[in-house]
């Protein structure tokens, strides 16, 4: 590799750390090209990037950003997945894949700007995902108000009732 190849994919790699707030390096020593390829295609669909970096070019195009904190861990064969929306999807796809290929292992991570050990990407993968929470949210929102309507219109029913009642005793 060039000096002006090595600048560039630095350059490259810069602006890709700089456009996200979680990311995740993980080794992939004595995977198979076959293994690697699904590995990728997966975290493709999932909208999670995936760079095979070299170490000192990830160091040097780390500095600055939230993975600068990361640095002594660019060590062997190392790749950076960045998640630039949901980490919780992102990690819960990266547990499913460390199961899946015995090769491929969690490093270290960056979210929300904090780093994270290896353990806390299991604890991360099981909290619920964004999607579930905000449904949740909706649910205990959505609740209160169904509670309040059936309330005000126990009232009404209530009135109708003893109204009914009354008619029919005056009836008879």
């Amino acid at each position: 590799m060039t000096r002006q190849e090595k600048m560039s994919e630095v350059e490259q790699l810069a602006v890709a750390f700089q456009g996200t707030r979680h990311a995740f390096l993980v080794g992939f020593q004595g995977m198979t090209v076959q293994a690697d390829t699904a590995l990728r295609n997966e975290l493709r669909r999932a909208g999670v990037g995936y760079h095979v970096v070299k170490n000192t070019l990830a160091r040097r195009a780390a500095k600055g950003t939230v993975l600068e904190q990361l640095g002594d861990k660019f060590r062997g064969p190392t790749a950076v997945a960045l998640a630039p929306e949901d980490p919780v999807g992102a990690a819960k796809l990266l547990v499913k894949l460390f199961k899946d290929y015995q090769q491929f292992a969690f490093k270290a991570g960056v979210v929300d700007g904090s780093a994270i050990a290896e353990g806390d990407v299991e604890a991360l993968a099981n909290m619920p995902s964004r999607e579930e929470l905000l449904s949740r949210i909706m649910f205990l929102v959505n609740s209160g108000a169904q509670r309040i309507a059936s309330v005000t219109s126990g009232v009404a029913r209530n009135v109708a009732v003893v109204t009914a009642q009354v008619r029919d005793q005056k009836a008879e």
